[in-house]
C-alpha cells in the first residue's frame, strides 16, 4: 500500500509542475502585455508550504498506512474543480498575483458563485490528501499555515483588484 501512496505522491508533484510550467508561461505572457506582479513577497512561502506539505505526507507515512477512499475521492473530485479554474481562466491563469489593467474580470465558471475559487481547492486539497493517508496531523498543521498564508494573498489579491472590480459592470463575463 505504501508503493500505492507514495505513486499517488507523484503524481501530484508531477501535476504541480506542470501547472506551475504553464503558470509561468501565462506569466512571462501576461508581463509581456504590460500586467505587473504585486504582492511578491508573499510567493515564495506559498511554495515552501507546497513542497513542504507534499514532503511531509511522504516522510511521515506511517509504515501501516492505507488508503482512505472516500478522503481520496474528495481529493479527485477537487482535482476537477482544479482544472475547471485553471479552464475559466485560460491564460490569466499564474501561480503568482498579476493584474493587466485591460483584462476583464472573469465572473464565469465557478467565479460566479466563488470570489476565491482557487483558494477554496487549496484548501480542501491541503486537508484532503494527507487525510486520505491518515495524516490528520499534517491536515490540521498545513491547513492552518494555508489559512494564514491564504489571508495574506487575499487581501494582496484584492487590492491589486480593486480598482479594476469598481470599473467592472456587475454582470461581466
Amino acid at each position: 500500500m505504501r508503493l500505492a501512496i507514495l505513486a499517488i505522491l507523484a503524481l501530484v508533484a508531477l501535476q504541480r509542475m506542470i501547472e506551475i510550467a504553464y503558470a509561468e508561461r501565462n506569466t512571462r505572457a501576461l508581463l509581456a502585455r504590460g500586467a505587473v506582479e504585486v504582492g511578491r513577497n508573499h510567493y515564495v512561502f506559498i511554495v515552501l508550504l507546497h513542497a513542504a506539505w507534499l514532503a511531509s505526507i511522504a516522510v511521515l507515512l506511517p509504515g501501516d498506512a492505507t488508503i482512505h477512499w472516500p478522503w481520496l475521492a474528495v481529493f479527485i473530485l477537487l482535482q476537477l474543480a482544479r482544472v475547471w479554474v485553471i479552464a475559466t481562466l485560460g491564460p490569466y491563469w499564474t501561480t503568482r498575483i498579476i493584474t493587466l489593467d485591460a483584462a476583464p474580470l472573469v465572473r464565469k465558471g465557478p467565479y460566479r458563485f466563488v470570489r476565491h475559487p482557487n483558494y477554496v481547492v487549496v484548501a480542501g486539497e491541503i486537508a484532503a490528501l494527507p487525510l486520505a493517508f491518515g495524516e490528520i496531523w499534517v491536515a490540521v498543521v498545513f491547513t492552518v499555515l494555508n489559512a494564514a498564508i491564504l489571508a495574506w494573498r487575499i487581501r494582496e489579491e484584492d487590492k491589486a483588484l480593486a480598482a479594476r472590480r469598481a470599473r467592472a459592470p456587475a454582470n461581466a463575463g
